[in-house]
């Protein structure tokens, strides 16, 4: 699948968000009554392309695994092995996100894009889609060349057309990689026109002295590719990885078909800043799962006119942020179905 750069996404239905205004402000509700729930509510329908919204029950989210270079360069408080092992962890059912996705029915599915690891005696599918092992170091060199940028767009695509074929109504996008902050930090720091000073976080729980180290690693990422920075595409190339680049495909595939994305945490948003960039009105097909720690992430979500739907502090990744706010969605997309009106009280 080919995939095309800089072509805008038509948003959600125009109309249908105007007739689910019209109905949350009729519900037997105090106006505003149902704050953020009742706009989700709006957006679900919207992206439906209809008023009242279908429950939304089909949810299926991918995570797209992969190694970073500078994950060799002191920037996380784990060693690049824990990546395949967590590799393993998701296929057997075991992973933070699994225990959610299993109590929320949300199918998980998981993908190595980009990890520096054979994965041995794993499901063969697990790798169908692999361009590489591990990426550049993004402060020393590009983290992919050209043309892997562009295969591994058109990967995310393609897996996003595979998950709305198979029935999904709504898509997550999770993420798996040590050291993957850092470049998801660069990635909107360059998108963002911001320092290093203003995006780099601890991720999985650095000390002061390596959080110093990987502020200063960043800055000279970003110091390296200089005006590339304009350029969304080198963008991606230069301070990416795969398995970003695949994420930001998915992303875009699924708005183009219009299918709605619920994003999760640093490493989501960063995608998603990068996927409107690449395809203008993308963000219009995304919510905002949780709000991490992590000040890129709020930058990020602030630039993308997104507000999260869970603010608890959770930094794991994996799609969970997302994944714990699907039951918000769900309860959402029945508000405008299930509640009255109030022109049809009997007031007596």
């Amino acid at each position: 699948m080919a995939f095309e750069i800089g072509m805008p996404v038509a948003p959600p239905s125009v109309s249908v968000r105007e007739d689910a205004l019209g109905r949350l402000a009729g519900l037997a509700t105090p106006a505003g009554a149902f704050g953020g729930l009742g706009e989700l509510s709006v957006w679900v329908a919207a992206t439906q392309g209809v008023c009242p919204p279908l429950p939304v029950e089909r949810v299926r989210a991918v995570i797209f695994a992969g190694d970073h270079g500078v994950s060799d360069h002191g920037v996380s408080a784990y060693p690049k092995q824990v990546t395949p092992a967590m590799v393993r962890t998701f296929v057997a059912g075991r992973a933070g996100v699994s225990a959610l996705a299993r109590q929320h029915r949300v199918a998980l599915r998981v993908l190595d894009i980009g990890v520096d690891d054979d994965l041995t005696g794993v499901d063969p599918a697990v790798q169908e889609f692999k361009i590489r092992r591990s990426s550049g170091a993004i402060h020393l060199e590009d983290a992919l060349t050209p043309e892997e940028t562009l295969r591994a767009l058109e990967v995310g695509a393609t897996v996003a057309a595979q998950e709305i074929s198979a029935g999904a109504q709504l898509l997550i996008s999770g993420d798996m990689g040590i050291g993957n902050t850092t470049p998801a930090a660069a990635l909107i720091a360059a998108s963002l026109g911001l320092p290093a000073a203003e995006v780099t976080g601890r991720g999985t729980g650095v000390d002061d002295t390596a959080l110093v180290h990987k502020q200063e690693l960043i800055q000279q990422a970003l110091d390296r590719v200089g005006d590339r920075c304009n350029d969304p595409l080198d963008t991606l190339t230069a301070l990416g990885s795969a398995d970003l680049a695949a994420a930001v495909g998915f992303m875009v595939g699924a708005a183009r078909a219009g299918t709605p994305v619920l994003l999760d945490g640093l490493i989501s948003v960063a995608c998603a800043l990068i996927a409107d960039r690449l395809a203008p009105g993308a963000v219009d097909w995304f919510a905002a799962g949780h709000r991490s720690p992590e000040p890129a992430q709020s930058l990020a979500l602030d630039k993308l006119g997104l507000s999260p739907i869970l603010d608890l502090g959770m930094r794991l990744g994996e799609g969970s942020g997302a994944v714990a706010a699907v039951p918000l969605v769900r309860s959402a997309s029945l508000l405008l179905s299930e509640v009255a009106l109030l022109a049809d009280l009997d007031l007596g």
